[in-house]
C-alpha cells in the first residue's frame, strides 16, 4: 500500500482540533448496529471500510459471522446507498480496478474509485459526488461512516461533516501539495456541536478486529480517543443518545452437556 500522506498529516490537525478524532459511536463490529433505527432517524447512506471491518485484511470475502448484519444493512438502505471506501480496493494502488471488481462481486455493493487515500479531501469529494449522483441524492448529513481506524475512517466522517466551500489561498495550497486534486474546502472549528447525532455524518468506530494487524497503531488510536474523551465535557451525553442505534446480540447457543449412564 502506498504511503498515506493524508493520514500522516492528521496528527497536525489534532493540535488545533482534537475532536476530529472522536467517533460518535463505538461498537465491536457491525452486528451491534440497529440499521432500522439508523434509517428511522433519517440516515440514508452508509460508507464502509473493508479490511478488518467487513473482511479479513487483504481478502475480498465477507467475514461469515457478519453475513446476517450485512444483509440487514443492504436491505434497509438499498444496495446503491451502501458504499465501500477502501484504501486498497478502488484506490490508485488497485491497478485496473481488479480488486474493486472482486470486492463488488463478493460483497454485492459498489466500491468507490478514488485517487487520494482516506481521509484525504479529494477522497471526500469523490464520496460527495457519488451520493449526489444517486437517483435520490443523499446529503452528507444523512451519511454513516463505519470503519476500524480512527485516523482514516473516523477523521473522514468528521471532515465530511465540517467541510465548507471556500478557503484561504494558503490553506488551499498547503493541501494541494500533499493531495492529488487538492481541495476547495476548509475545516469549520467554530462551536463544539459537530458530533451531534442530529447532524451527520455519524462516525462509527468498530474496535473488534478479525485478524491482528497494526497493533501499535491501534493502541495509539485507542489511547488518543480515550485521552480526548476524558478532556471533552458533554460528550458522554451524546454517546448515550447515540446508544439508541445499538442492539444486543443474542447469547451464543449453549453446548449441550451429554451424560452417559452406565448400568
Amino acid at each position: 500500500m502506498p504511503l498515506n500522506i493524508p493520514g500522516i498529516l492528521v496528527p497536525f490537525q489534532l493540535i488545533f482540533n482534537p475532536r476530529i478524532a472522536l467517533p460518535s459511536l463505538i461498537v465491536k463490529d457491525i452486528r451491534h448496529l440497529d440499521f432500522g433505527a439508523l434509517k428511522k432517524a433519517g440516515y440514508r447512506g452508509v460508507i464502509f471500510d473493508k479490511d478488518n471491518c467487513l473482511t479479513l485484511p487483504h481478502k475480498d470475502e465477507l467475514v461469515p459471522e457478519l453475513q446476517d448484519a450485512w444483509d440487514d444493512c443492504r436491505t434497509t438502505f438499498g444496495d446503491g446507498n451502501v458504499l465501500i471506501v477502501s484504501n486498497s480496493a478502488g484506490s490508485k494502488s488497485d491497478v485496473g480496478g481488479i480488486q474493486a471488481e472482486s470486492v463488488k462481486r463478493n460483497l454485492r455493493a459498489p466500491v468507490l474509485f478514488h485517487s487520494s487515500l482516506k481521509p484525504g479531501y479529494s477522497c471526500i469529494r469523490s464520496i460527495q459526488r457519488y451520493f449526489a449522483s444517486l437517483r435520490a441524492p443523499v446529503g452528507p448529513e444523512q451519511l454513516i461512516v463505519v470503519g476500524d481506524r480512527v485516523f482514516t475512517d473516523v477523521v473522514l466522517a468528521n471532515r465530511l461533516r465540517n467541510l465548507e466551500r471556500g478557503s484561504g489561498i494558503m490553506h488551499l495550497c498547503f493541501r494541494s501539495v500533499f493531495e492529488r486534486g487538492g481541495t476547495v474546502g476548509r475545516e469549520n472549528m467554530v462551536g463544539s456541536s459537530h458530533r451531534s447525532i442530529e447532524n451527520g455524518p455519524l462516525a462509527i468506530w468498530t474496535t473488534g478486529v478479525w485478524e491482528r494487524e497494526s497493533t501499535l497503531m491501534r493502541w495509539c488510536e485507542k489511547t488518543l480517543v480515550d485521552f480526548i474523551q476524558r478532556r471533552t465535557p458533554g460528550d458522554e451525553i451524546e454517546i448515550d443518545r447515540a446508544s439508541i442505534f445499538l442492539k444486543e446480540l443474542p447469547p451464543p447457543p449453549r453446548k449441550r452437556s451429554w451424560k452417559f449412564w452406565w448400568r
